[in-house]
C-alpha cells in the first residue's frame, strides 16, 4: 500500500506542476486549474489509506464543509471582491501548515532536533502568513480604512520577532513542546503578521498578497519534510518558488524593492509640497467625448480598479466592438499593478471575453502611446501618473508607468477629484491633453457607446 501511496502522491505532485505551467498563458489556464485540481483530489483521496490514518468522520465533516463553503463563496463572489478573497484564502492555506505545526509540536515525537527546528520553522512561518493575510484582507475589504502606524514601529516588530526565535530556540533547548512557551510562540509570531501588515498601504497590496502566498507555500513545505509527505513537500515548494517570483515581478514593476514594501510608506498621506500640481482639471460631455473617439484611428484602453469597481469590463468590451465596427484599432494596455492583485486586469477582461491579442502589457504598449489619437483611462491612476518619471520627490517615482502622458488626447473615466488609493495626486489629470469624464464607469462608458452609435 505505501508504493501505490507514493506513486499517487507522485502523479499529484506530476498535475501540480504541469496545471502550473499551463496557468502561464491565459489560452490554457482554465484547463490548468483543473489539473492542478484533479492533483488536489488525488491527493487528498489518497491520504485516507495512509498508514495509522485516524479519525475519518472527523475528516470528511471538515472537508465537506471547507468544499461546501469554498465552492458557494467561488460562485458567490464578486469579481471586485476577488483580491480579498484570495488573501482570505491564501491566509487559510498558511493557518492551515501551522495548525498542522502545533498538532505535530503537541505530539512531541520528533526523531531530532531538526525536524523540531523544521516544525517551529513552518509553525512561525504559516502563523505570520496567517494574520498578516487576515490583515490583507481587511484593507482590501474596506474594513480598515487606512494604514495604521505608530513611532518606533519596525523596532518593535523587530523585538517580536526576535522574541519568538527565542521562544522558539528555548523550546528546541528544552524540549518541552507542550508548555506555555508554545502558546507564547504561536502568540508573537501571529502578533507579528498583524504588526507587520497593519502600516503597508493599500498601494502595495498586489505585492504583499505574493509575498503570503509565497510565504504560505513554504510553510506547507517545510511541515511536508515534518510528515515526510512528498505531495506537501512539492506543492509547496512550487507554490512558494512561483509566488516568490511573482513577488519579485510585482515589486520591479513598481520599482521597489520588497523591503521597501515591508518597510516603507508607500500609501499613507504625504505633504502638500509632494502633491502639488499646476494646472486645473477640464471636464468633458459625454457627447464630446464620444465624438473623439468616433473620428479616432488608433484607441487604447486603460482599465485600473475602478473598473472594477463599476463592474464595467462588459461595457468596456462592448464599447471596444463598437469602435472595430467603425474601423478604428482598439487595444488595451495592462500595467502588473493595476487593481488589487496580480493579474486583475486580465482575469476582469478574460471574464467579458476580451480577446487576449489585444491585451498588451507595459513593455509592449508604451511605444504606442505617442501614436495614439484617444487613450480612455477608466479606474486607473497610479499606473499612468507621470509624477513618476518627472518628480523626485514623489513616493511613486521611479515606478515603471504607462505613458498615457504621450498620447494625442487622454479622457479619464473618473467618479469624483479624489486621489487613487496610494493618496498620491495624478498629474496626468491636469495635463493639457487629458479630459475628464466624470461618472460611474459602467454608466459612462454606456453612454459614451450611445454617443458614439448615434454619430
Amino acid at each position: 500500500m505505501d508504493t501505490v501511496i507514493e506513486i499517487c502522491y507522485f502523479l499529484a505532485a506530476m498535475l501540480f506542476i504541469l496545471g502550473l505551467k499551463r496557468m502561464s498563458s491565459p489560452l490554457t489556464a482554465r484547463a490548468g486549474i483543473l489539473w492542478a485540481g484533479s492533483g488536489m483530489l488525488v491527493a487528498t483521496l489518497i491520504t485516507f489509506f495512509w498508514p495509522g490514518m485516524e479519525n475519518y468522520l472527523l475528516m470528511t465533516v471538515a472537508i465537506a464543509i471547507g468544499g461546501v463553503a469554498a465552492w458557494w463563496s467561488g460562485r458567490k463572489v464578486a469579481m471586485t471582491n476577488m483580491p480579498q478573497m484570495i488573501a482570505l484564502y491564501n491566509g487559510m492555506g498558511g493557518g492551515g501548515a501551522g495548525a498542522i505545526a502545533a498538532v505535530e509540536l503537541l505530539k512531541g515525537d520528533f526523531h531530532s532536533d531538526a525536524f523540531l527546528t523544521l516544525a517551529l520553522l513552518g509553525a512561525l512561518i504559516g502563523s505570520v502568513s496567517f494574520s498578516g493575510s487576515i490583515i490583507a484582507f481587511a484593507k482590501l475589504q474596506g474594513l480598515m480604512k487606512r494604514p495604521l502606524r505608530f513611532a518606533f514601529q519596525h523596532h518593535i516588530n523587530l523585538v517580536i520577532f526576535a522574541l519568538a526565535l527565542a521562544a522558539g530556540g528555548l523550546i528546541i533547548k528544552t524540549g518541552d513542546t507542550a508548555g506555555i512557551g508554545l502558546l507564547i510562540f504561536f502568540a508573537l509570531a501571529l502578533a507579528f503578521g498583524v504588526l507587520k501588515t497593519l502600516p503597508i498601504g493599500g498601494a502595495d497590496m498586489p505585492v504583499v498578497i505574493s509575498l503570503y502566498n509565497a510565504l504560505t507555500g513554504l510553510a506547507v513545505g517545510v511541515e511536508g519534510f515534518v510528515l515526510d509527505n512528498a505531495a506537501m513537500i512539492i506543492a509547496g515548494t512550487v507554490v512558494g518558488a512561483a509566488g516568490t517570483l511573482l513577488t519579485q515581478l510585482m515589486a520591479r514593476a513598481m520599482n521597489r524593492s520588497i523591503g521597501h514594501v515591508l518597510f516603507g510608506s508607500f500609501g499613507e498621506e504625504h505633504g502638500e509640497e509632494q502633491e502639488t500640481v499646476e494646472g486645473s482639471l477640464k471636464p468633458i460631455d459625454v457627447t464630446d467625448a464620444g465624438i473623439m473617439m468616433a473620428y479616432a484611428e488608433r484607441v487604447i484602453i486603460v482599465p485600473g480598479y475602478g473598473m472594477a469597481v463599476a463592474q464595467a469590463q462588459h461595457k468596456i468590451k462592448e464599447l471596444m466592438h463598437v469602435l472595430l465596427d467603425r474601423g478604428i484599432d482598439v487595444k488595451f494596455a495592462i500595467h502588473p499593478v493595476a487593481g488589487r492583485m496580480p493579474g486583475h486586469m486580465n482575469v476582469l477582461l478574460a471574464e467579458a471575453d476580451v480577446p487576449y491579442d489585444r491585451l498588451y502589457d507595459l513593455d509592449e504598449i508604451n511605444a504606442q502611446f505617442p501614436q495614439t489619437d484617444v487613450v480612455l483611462v477608466i479606474g486607473a491612476n497610479d499606473v499612468v501618473n507621470p509624477m513618476a518619471r518627472s518628480n523626485p520627490e514623489s513616493p511613486i517615482y521611479g515606478m515603471p508607468i504607462l505613458n498615457v502622458d504621450q498620447a494625442r488626447n487622454v479622457i479619464i473615466i473618473k467618479r469624483g477629484q479624489g486621489k487613487g488609493f496610494s493618496g498620491v495626486e495624478n498629474a496626468l489629470f491636469y495635463a493639457d491633453n487629458a479630459r475628464m469624464l466624470y461618472g460611474d464607469g459602467q454608466g459612462m462608458t454606456g453612454e459614451l457607446i450611445q454617443a458614439i452609435k448615434q454619430l
